[in-house]
């Protein structure tokens, strides 16, 4: 996979982030790009859910 097409990915799974927490900002997105844990982070702060079930979310959206 070249540069275009894992920035291609990582836009549509961006997306697909914002759609599902809609209270994440771009630029809180933006900030935890290709940082997994970081992301999690961050949406746990926001929606309190656990680490667990925020990972899981997350695998989906990136198998989708």
């Amino acid at each position: 996979m070249n540069k275009d097409q894992t920035q291609g990915r990582w836009d549509r799974v961006s997306a697909k982030i914002k759609q599902t927490w809609g209270d994440l900002t771009d630029d809180e997105v933006k900030k935890a790009e290709g940082n997994k844990d970081e992301l999690i982070a961050r949406i746990r702060e926001k929606y309190g859910d656990s680490k667990e079930t925020i990972a899981e979310k997350l695998n989906q959206l990136m198998e989708d």
